[in-house]
């Protein structure tokens, strides 16, 4: 490759490490690189066998604070297992969720929706990252990962109920269809 001037952002991937993020290119030699599974690393700037995935522009002469947002963005989205941001429906902005007590006596709870959805979409991402962590597991065999599945499929199930809150019905639950 013996590229001096890639930017930071640029994917890049690396025959041992695989494919990863230029964090920094200002030392004179190297870059720092982030790989998903072997964490930072310094890859020498004439590493002749570091292939470029995505240029990243080179900036005019500072990143500005929208494009070290965008490339913080991207970097969470490619490499934590987070997902992208998630939207409520637009009926329910600004709502209430009221739980009554069936005693007249005690007061009702009120929770904004937002709150509860970002509770429910949260729950969701982890179940995503639990569900990665179990494919990707040396220790378990293929017929316990797919056992554990098939529970993990019924709790996105048991989920559907709160479907009527995304506006994008692909970010929705998806149960096994029974």
């Amino acid at each position: 490759m013996a590229n001096h001037s890639l930017s930071i952002g640029t994917r890049v991937k690396h025959p041992l490490y695989g494919a990863g993020i230029i964090l920094d290119n200002s030392m004179q030699s190297a870059y720092n690189i982030t790989f998903k599974h072997h964490g930072e690393k310094s890859i020498p700037k004439d590493f002749e066998d570091l292939e470029i995935i995505e240029l990243a522009p080179l900036p005019d002469e500072r990143i500005g604070l929208g494009d070290l947002q965008k490339v913080i963005t991207q970097v969470l989205r490619d490499w934590s297992g987070f997902s992208e941001l998630v939207k409520l429906g637009d009926r329910w902005k600004g709502g209430t969720m009221i739980l009554q007590p069936a005693d007249p006596n005690q007061k009702p709870k009120e929770i904004p929706i937002e709150t509860l959805f970002h509770k429910i979409v949260m729950i969701r991402d982890r179940i995503r990252v639990l569900e990665q962590n179990i494919n990707k597991s040396p220790n378990l065999s293929s017929e316990e990962k797919v056992h554990i599945q098939q529970y993990i499929t019924r709790t996105y199930g048991s989920l559907t109920t709160f479907n009527i809150l995304f506006k994008d019905k692909d970010d929705a639950f998806k149960g096994d269809g029974k």
